[in-house]
């Protein structure tokens, strides 16, 4: 776990790019109809947005909070522009993402706390 943790903390920019790209893909790739998956909808952009913060909050780079909000303004973007490639933006997918920055941000502060108190990274 501590190697794992080092590694995204030591790459957080391209853990960041690696998975922003098959978020913004599928985002916008236009379907007819989505595919069945387990899960909701809300929950996909939850996970999706908690891991796209986990290695920036991990790593916590200079101005770790303007990227973080750079994210959220990307996803509402992201939202916004889905209607013109045949796809539904929502306001709700908007809030997931939000919620899932926010999970993120304290998944990695508590992985950091865990990690400095066992002095493991």
């Amino acid at each position: 776990m501590k190697q794992l943790l080092h590694l995204i903390q030591s790459q957080w920019l391209l853990f960041t790019i690696i998975i922003i790209l098959p978020i913004s893909i599928l985002s916008l790739y236009p379907v007819d109809n989505l595919p069945s998956v387990p899960g909701s909808d809300k929950t996909h952009h939850f996970i999706a947005y908690g891991a796209l913060a986990f290695p920036v909050a991990l790593a916590r780079p200079n101005k770790w909070l303007i990227i973080t909000l750079f994210l959220l303004g990307y996803s509402g973007v992201i939202e916004l522009i889905q209607p013109y490639v045949n796809r539904y933006g929502e306001w709700l997918d908007l809030g997931a993402n939000g919620l899932g920055l926010v999970f993120g941000i304290g998944l990695a502060s508590f992985a950091r706390w865990a990690v400095l108190k066992q002095k493991l990274l």
